[in-house]
């Protein structure tokens, strides 16, 4: 349940701040006109990610055997593939974010009124609503649906109050550190997904385990207890990992940070190398 709390609460208030940001840049230019195109825009992006949730749920849970191993490997190493380049977006683009959509809302709004609005609002809130669903179905087949289900429920409300709380001033919250915050924890869940999916490719055969179990701490702490099944559900816990899964695991840490250092690296002093 806290996995898809976490991912609902942190896509939840994304999806409010760009909320947010697109009606005030409306008011700011006295468009007032526009704001209905606004919301028919989030509500369809909303429904379709739905939609695409359940549709995608339903077609994993119709697989058996090797298929349904497959499909949830894959499903697992695209949502953690996802989830990074989230992070690495929000990591870029958070500092100008809010100027970045007030310009597409201006230019919206200035071209075709209306329709423009529609879908720089259907656009942006379906990005976060299609990254969610990919996410949940992932988590899904971690844990269970109704731990998810649960989770992302509590998750969007959350973000919703607090979304609604930082625009009308009534708390003040620091985003830059709740992303920071949610980033970290969200890089953990991101590595149990890849490890998660290199799991499934383990059994189906399409990855090679060349050690069936690097160790095994089953004996200290079962995968199958409640800590376990909290730990695996959180960061993939195994307590008999392949020797792939292991490295997999080791190899996306290694892979983030060093991206993570690389994007955050001042650009006088990239341009300074190049020279």
């Amino acid at each position: 349940m806290l996995p898809s709390f976490l991912l609902s609460l942190r896509e939840g208030i994304e999806a409010a701040l760009i909320i947010g940001i697109v009606l005030g840049a409306l008011r700011q230019m006295r468009r007032t006109e526009l704001i209905p195109a606004a919301w028919f825009g989030t509500l369809s992006a909303v429904a379709l990610s739905i939609l695409g949730g359940v549709l995608l749920t339903n077609l994993g849970l119709s697989f058996e055997g090797a298929a349904e191993q497959i499909f949830e490997g894959v499903t697992m190493l695209l949502a953690a593939a996802l989830l990074t380049w989230m992070i690495f977006w929000m990591n870029r683009i958070g500092r100008t974010l809010k100027s970045e959509i007030e310009s597409d809302v201006h230019r919206a709004a200035a071209a075709t009124g209306k329709r423009a609005v529609f879908f720089v609002a259907f656009l942006a809130i379906l990005r976060e609503g299609i990254e969610l669903a990919l996410f949940l179905t992932a988590s899904i087949f971690a844990t269970d649906a109704v731990q998810t289900i649960v989770g992302a429920i509590l998750g969007l409300g959350a973000a919703i109050l607090l979304g609604w709380s930082i625009f009308t001033a009534i708390i003040r919250l620091d985003l830059r550190r709740f992303f920071q915050v949610t980033g970290i924890l969200l890089i953990l869940f991101a590595a149990g997904l890849v490890a998660y999916g290199v799991h499934e490719f383990n059994e189906v055969g399409w990855i090679p385990a060349i050690i069936e179990h690097a160790w095994d701490v089953n004996a200290i702490l079962d995968e199958k207890s409640t800590f376990g099944l909290l730990l695996k559900a959180l960061f993939g816990y195994n307590g008999n990992p392949s020797l792939t899964e292991v490295l997999a695991y080791i190899a996306y840490f290694i892979a983030v940070f060093f991206g993570l250092r690389l994007a955050n690296k001042p650009k006088s002093a990239t341009a300074n190398q190049q020279a």
